[in-house]
């Protein structure tokens, strides 16, 4: 696994812009090999930002957006066209103003599509994601390019809080949550084997409520206590802040990033 490493911007607004750029960047590099490229997206507040941010920059149509494979981290279950679903405020934010190729927008499956429960809707993704897993990739996933995670204040990744039995998955690539401590309570989750998968994995966190979080997942902490520090590339991780959420972390003791 790669060592952390740190961008800090001045705002969340800058973030959001300077991640799109970023993200717009890789993705471009990423296509240019030739190979499919396989994008793992997050939800919440900083990541439909960042969306929102790629759907307003000029340099979005750089990407080839009909071979662009996109996944999700987690979902909460509910209905298709949930206005709480990540993969609908993504359409809105983003998706919906892209040419997309449906064939390769992977949504978490919704109650109302898949309804046997979430334990069937998350062995149903699993499946989807082995079926798009090629032969050298890892663990029954996708090599996906980037996977995108927002980090939540008590240190959580897409589903995953801390104690909770997902984050002690060491098998399963997908996940059923039930009683997740925020609403709504059952949810979808990629566990930590996939997350691991990606060559690279990058972490969003704004506002001065992640601070705690962010200074706790960075020193040292478990990943059974703070989730989002067991969240780590094969090739780079990298933690994606503004000055508000890394107040509380010694800039002396992460490397910064290069561009």
């Amino acid at each position: 696994m790669s060592v952390p490493q740190v961008v800090v911007h001045r705002d969340a607004e800058l973030l959001a812009t300077a991640v799109a750029a970023r993200l717009i960047t890789r993705i471009v590099d990423a296509q240019a090999t030739g190979a499919a490229v396989h994008v793992v997206l997050t939800g919440g507040r900083n990541g439909n930002a960042l969306l929102e941010a790629i759907a307003g920059s000029p340099a979005r149509d750089a990407v080839d957006w009909p071979r662009l494979n996109l996944w999700w981290g987690d979902e909460r279950y509910l209905p298709d066209g949930h206005p709480d679903r990540n993969h609908t405020q993504a359409r809105a934010a983003l998706l919906d103003s892209v040419p997309v190729d449906p064939a390769r927008v992977h949504p978490v499956p919704a109650s109302d599509t898949q309804g046997n429960g979430p334990e069937a809707a998350a062995a149903s993704y699993a499946e989807e994601l082995a079926r798009a897993a090629g032969p050298g990739d890892r663990g029954g996933v996708p090599s996906f390019d980037v996977l995108l995670l927002g980090v939540g204040p008590d240190t959580h990744v897409a589903s995953l809080f801390p104690e909770h039995p997902g984050v002690r998955e060491t098998e399963r690539t997908v996940v059923a949550v039930r009683g997740a401590p925020k609403p709504p309570p059952t949810r979808i989750s990629m566990t930590l084997p996939a997350i691991r998968a990606a060559r690279e994995v990058w972490l969003l966190a704004a506002g001065a409520e992640k601070a705690e979080a962010v200074a706790l997942a960075l020193g040292g902490a478990g990943e059974l206590q703070a989730p989002a520090a067991g969240a780590q590339g094969r090739r780079r991780t990298l933690w994606l802040l503004d000055r508000a959420a890394a107040a509380a972390i010694p800039q002396q003791l992460y490397p910064p990033a290069s561009p």
